[in-house]
């Protein structure tokens, strides 16, 4: 049985790509932080969910100790920030790097340690529209994200001769509880500005990433789902 590991796992996006490779019969294990109900219910669901903060080298270290063999990593955690720059401290912007850059930093060195012995593997990061075309009062967020692109580019010709892949899915706006914040007046501007005129669903970001799995001569690509919300 081959074994996925999801960060960020619990909810969402995360764990919407946890129940896709959990119906393909994989062995699904997933990182959380903070919501143990959310892990609980995976939990009951089949899935292994362990606490840890992807921003902690020795958290990641003891998830990958636990979990040994690894054939699919999903860098999915991350946190957002909404502000103007010139209210932005550099403790923000260190926060969200260290999460949503230093996280995939981290799990994709344990998983390529695992990876290159097994001459196998697919490393997927989860990217995000703001990552392709910035987004206003969102630069720490965009950067962040952005950064995850080039990481995986590199990291896809670093690993290629191997038989690692490492590829991007950049969702849009998606139906999550982290885009719960915005009102239902923003939600519908929103809608008005993507070509399909409605939200994604984390089952859809799910279907990129079982896409990736599935086709072995993809790598270095960014894949974005986001309902033509990038098109210019």
């Amino acid at each position: 049985m081959k074994t996925v590991l999801i960060t960020g796992g619990v909810r969402g996006i995360g764990f919407a790509v946890a129940e896709a490779f959990l119906k393909k019969g994989y062995r699904v294990c997933v990182t959380y932080s903070k919501d143990e109900t959310s892990a609980r219910i995976a939990r009951e669901r089949g899935v292994e969910a362990y606490k840890a903060d992807v921003s902690v080298e020795a958290e990641v270290l003891a998830v990958f100790e636990k979990i040994g063999r690894v054939d699919i990593l999903v860098n999915n955690a991350g946190i957002s920030l909404i502000k103007q720059i010139q209210d932005t401290s550099y403790e923000e912007w260190q926060r969200v790097f260290a999460v949503n850059v230093g996280g995939a930093f981290l799990c994709s060195r344990e998983a390529a340690k695992r990876m290159l012995s097994q001459n196998s593997g697919l490393i997927v990061n989860i990217s995000s529209v703001w990552g392709e075309v910035g987004g206003s009062c969102e630069s720490v967020y965009s950067s962040s994200k952005s950064a995850l692109i080039g990481f995986s580019k590199a990291l896809a010709k670093e690993l290629g001769y191997s038989g690692v892949r490492v590829n991007t899915v950049s969702p849009g706006v998606i139906d999550t509880p982290m885009n719960a914040h915005f009102s239902k007046e923003d939600m519908r501007a929103i809608c008005e500005e993507i070509p399909v005129g409605r939200l994604g669903t984390g089952a859809e970001v799910a279907s990129a990433v079982l896409f990736l799995e599935e086709n072995e001569y993809i790598t270095g690509v960014d894949i974005p789902v986001n309902g033509g919300f990038s098109v210019v």
